[in-house]
């Protein structure tokens, strides 16, 4: 069991009816027990060593240090439920940075010699075992990961081999689709992301004309489903939602500059991602779209509001 400094401060229980109730109450709150998530579970009676609660896969001890005043027999609480260092089943009303499936950053607070312990917000650390590891890891440094559970141990553990953990069915995702992305690396062709905290892309550099940082999210859309099963992403609505957005843009710098900016058709790209953080080709559909529009003129050294 697990140390406990005090024997449990028993209060006073309402035992007659309430323990009616409790074994009642027991039989319909016992749903199926999921490790590493949070668990809606009945306190079945209580021990020296704190609360016990029932479940589809035996008992599980709340230690004193979690109890409530406010817990009683009968009650169902909410709880996060993992195991201890001999693999009893435990809960804590504490709760960890993320739940098995999540991906998220973590820093790591001890590297030994089969693997590399994280900060997660519970007192027992998250393990990324040596096998897990994507890359060699330094205590103090972040790294993203995913929470896993180990099936045939029950154990939680995490992995930062990221784009081998996640789903590589798309069958569910089509072009267009507005999604949530986890930054999770940067290289000199993309930026690798996690996507709907389930799959896996990338966004290209040349294509990409917003500052994003390792850890940052942001909203994003498929703009391409390969063959090869791989995901092409953009930041911008595929299409001409797209050149509405930018126009929008265009029309705002040039009002900030007082109605003209010196870009134009045959501007470097450079120059226009500069001052409008789009492509050349964003920017020629947009203004082709102002222009129709009779919002702006085009002049031989820029683009003028009207």
């Amino acid at each position: 069991m697990p140390d406990a400094k005090k024997p449990y401060a028993r209060k006073k229980w309402k035992n007659g009816s309430k323990t009616a109730r409790g074994k009642q109450k027991k039989q319909e709150q016992k749903n199926r027990l999921e490790i590493g998530k949070y668990n809606h579970l009945a306190i079945e009676n209580r021990s020296d060593y704190g609360l016990y609660l029932c479940s589809d896969k035996g008992r599980v001890l709340l230690p004193n240090k979690y109890v409530s005043d406010d817990f009683n027999i009968g009650d169902a609480i909410d709880v996060f439920v993992h195991t201890d260092s001999e693999d009893r089943l435990v809960a804590t009303t504490l709760k960890p940075a993320g739940i098995v499936g999540d991906f998220v950053f973590l820093k790591a607070k001890d590297v030994v010699s089969f693997g590399t312990f994280m900060e997660w917000g519970l007192e027992k650390d998250l393990l990324v075992p040596r096998n897990e590891q994507q890359d060699t890891m330094a205590v103090g440094k972040r790294y993203l990961t995913k929470i896993c559970l180990d099936k045939k141990t029950q154990r939680v553990y995490g992995t930062t081999q990221i784009s081998a953990n996640c789903d590589k069915s798309i069958k569910g995702l089509k072009v267009g689709q507005q999604v949530d992305l986890l930054i999770h690396s940067i290289t000199t062709i993309g930026i690798m992301a996690v996507i709907d905290n389930q799959y896996y892309g990338m966004l290209y550099i040349n294509e990409t004309f917003q500052d994003l940082s390792i850890g940052d999210t942001c909203t994003g859309y498929i703009m391409r489903l390969r063959e090869d099963k791989k995901i092409d992403l953009t930041l911008k609505k595929p299409g001409y939602t797209s050149v509405q957005g930018s126009a929008g843009k265009i029309v705002i710098v040039l009002k900030e500059a007082g109605g003209f900016v010196p870009c134009h058709d045959k501007s470097a790209p450079e120059d226009i991602k500069r001052v409008f953080s789009m492509s050349k080709k964003e920017f020629k559909r947009a203004v082709g779209g102002l222009y129709k529009k009779g919002v702006i003129e085009l002049k031989k050294n820029g683009i003028r509001l009207k």
